[in-house]
Order: structure tokens, then C-alpha cells, then sequence
């Protein structure tokens, strides 16, 4: 899988421990090891539960924490549950990912191509020269503002509840370049939506085509069943931003990536595609990969994110997933990252390898 040359060393993906069942069906349950600083655990989740402290991190509508594949943590907020499908907003980009690295496993899509956009194929348009790997990556040069804050100055806004609602590939589409493919970074949501005209167009058969696809190659082998995309007047999947699932669904994905692609026994990614998802993008300053976000303190983990503070953080160095769905501000999701990195140190790292 051609990627760009990391920066940092990545930490080797977990297998699925031996005599832990999958949790296709339902999640394996474990109780804390003793390895686990329990008390540093507690003291975190008080942070996001217990008055006063959800001041600082606005309200947490869920927590699930997958340790060793065994569901060891889970606690809802009052008015939320196990069955209560939340919200994914930008969390959805890393199913797109996932999407695309179906079709690439098929055959049906090269990252290293020119993306396949209908509106960039006129003779001298500069735009053909974006490939489905700038998509991927964030670095298309496209000129689209990412701004929640200030309506006025919003291509984000304008896409997914403005103007651009019924065609939200089409809007991204028809934005002009400001930079060469390849040479800047920007996030955008209107490049997944792009990434996900695609991916439709690939798949065929409109909304329902699209949909159909999506349970039978990732939702249901790996039992997110309560899983629903959202789609546009035109039938584009909104990749950028809407699939809805309960907690212990979104940790289902967190766990494929943490198992390197593999549900199982059978390798729902090609081989490498979650190497290049935590893959640095150069051009990102460290803090991307391929439409996952990275740390920067070479801890090897990434994690995939949505507005008002969705996580689903994968650690392979611990063994662990933690999702976190909730209704931060932008001023209090700092606080919520503390509390998801206190959290995880709360995990043993694992055994070094020996020989």
C-alpha cells in the first residue's frame, strides 16, 4: 500500500486475544485487571460524570472502554443507554476511510489514481490532478472553510444545512483550487463528502445501493447493527458526518482498526490500509494520518473524532479502545482530551516482544 513516509515509528496492532470472543454478537465483559490503576480510572471518569467537573468538560453521554478486547467500562449519561444510537458527526470520515479500503481490497479503487470526479474532468482543469490519496490525506488544495463558529465564513455550514444540502459532493466538488494537490493541508469536511461521491458512484445503485453495501462488507460482519448512515437529497452518503450507532457499535470499529483490519479470521481491509490510515500526512505537522487524527507524543495512537467532542481513541501499545460521545464546546474540548489521555495511562502497556 503506498503511503508517505512516516515520521515516526508505528506501534504493531493487536490480534484478538486467544479464548476472547469476537463481539459480533455481543460483547465479551471483563472485569478491570489488576494491572489497571483503578483508582486513576475512577478519578477520570468522576471528571466527566460528577458535578462540578462536567462544567469543564461539558456533558458525556457515553463512555465505553475496551481492554484486551473485553468490554472492562461502560457508563451513560442519564438520559442515554447501551441501545441509544448517538451521533457520529466527524467520526464518520474514518468509516469512510474503512469504505474506501473495501473498495481497494476489491480492485474497484486505486488511492494512487486520479479521483474519479465527473466535474474535474474538462480539458485544463487543474482540479484533475487531485488523486484519491490527496482526498484521503486532506491535501486536495481545495479552497473550503471548516468553520462551525462563524456562519458567514462557512463552506462546512453552507454544505451540510445550506445550499448544499441536497448535493453535498456536488457543492465540495465545485469549490476552485487555492493550492497545487499535494503541497497543503487543510481540513474539510467537504473533501470526504467528495471521497464519498466516490465512493457511491463505485458502488452504484444510488441510496440504497450505497447502503446495502455498507452492512454487508463492514457493518454487519463486525455487528454494528443499530448502525444508520445518513444521506443527501441525491443519495450520497454524508461521509463527512453522519453515521448514528450506539457506544458499544462505534468501539466495534475502533476494534477493527486496533485488529489491523481483521474480524474473525477474515481481513474485511487490505492488508496495510490501517497502516496507512496513522500513516503522518507531512504536510499536517504530525497531526494526521489518512482521515484519522494522530498524537504527537509517539505514542502510536490515532483515533477518529467528531464535533462537540465524539471520540473513538485506539491504542495498540495498551491493547485499547475508548469511546467517548458527548455535548462539548469548543473551550471544553481540551479538557476532554486530558481526561481520554489520563484514562488510557491508566492502562499497562504491554509486554515489550522477546527473543
Amino acid at each position: 500500500m503506498p503511503d508517505a513516509e512516516p515520521k515516526r515509528a508505528m506501534p504493531p496492532l493487536q490480534p484478538q486475544p486467544s479464548g476472547v470472543p469476537w463481539p459480533t454478537q455481543k460483547w465479551p465483559e471483563s472485569e478491570l485487571g489488576p494491572d489497571v490503576d483503578r483508582e486513576r480510572v475512577a478519578h477520570a471518569v468522576d471528571r466527566v460524570f460528577a458535578a462540578p467537573h462536567v462544567e469543564a468538560t461539558g456533558e458525556t453521554h457515553a463512555l465505553v472502554v475496551v481492554h484486551r478486547g473485553a468490554l472492562v467500562l461502560e457508563r451513560y449519561g442519564s438520559d442515554y443507554g447501551p441501545d441509544v444510537p448517538l451521533v457520529s458527526w466527524s467520526m464518520a470520515k474514518s468509516f469512510t476511510h474503512a469504505l474506501v479500503g473495501i473498495l481497494v481490497r476489491e480492485g474497484r479503487l486505486e488511492v494512487q489514481a486520479p479521483a474519479a470526479v465527473p466535474a474535474w474532468q474538462g480539458a485544463g482543469d487543474p482540479r484533475g490532478r487531485i488523486t484519491l490519496e490527496h482526498l484521503l490525506r486532506m491535501c486536495d488544495g481545495l479552497d473550503f472553510a471548516e468553520d462551525y463558529e462563524v456562519p458567514e465564513r462557512s463552506h462546512v455550514i453552507e454544505m451540510l444545512f445550506g445550499s448544499g444540502k441536497d448535493d453535498v459532493a456536488g457543492y465540495a466538488a465545485a469549490r476552485p483550487l487555492a493550492h497545487r494537490p499535494g503541497t497543503w493541508w487543510s481540513y474539510s469536511s467537504g473533501t470526504s463528502n467528495i471521497v464519498a461521491g466516490i465512493l457511491g458512484r463505485t458502488v452504484g445503485g444510488g441510496r440504497d445501493g450505497m447502503l446495502g453495501f455498507m452492512r454487508r462488507e463492514l457493518f454487519d460482519p463486525i455487528g454494528m447493527r443499530r448502525a444508520e448512515p445518513r444521506f443527501d437529497a441525491s443519495g450520497t452518503f454524508i461521509g463527512s458526518s453522519f453515521v448514528f450507532a450506539t457506544a458499544r457499535d462505534f468501539a466495534r470499529f475502533g476494534l477493527l482498526y486496533l485488529r489491523g483490519g481483521v474480524w474473525e479470521g477474515a481481513a474485511l481491509l487490505p492488508g496495510g490500509w490501517v497502516d496507512h490510515a496513522r500513516t503522518v500526512t507531512p504536510q499536517s505537522s504530525g497531526w494526521y494520518g489518512a482521515h484519522f487524527w494522530l498524537a504527537l507524543d509517539g505514542s502510536g495512537i490515532f483515533h477518529a473524532s467528531g464535533y462537540r467532542g465524539q471520540y473513538i481513541v485506539i491504542d495498540p501499545r495498551r491493547d485499547l479502545v475508548v469511546v467517548r460521545l458527548g455535548g462539548s464546546v469548543p473551550e471544553q474540548r481540551a479538557h476532554v482530551m486530558t481526561f481520554l489521555a489520563d484514562l488510557v495511562r491508566a492502562f499497562p502497556l504491554l509486554d515489550p516482544p522477546r527473543g
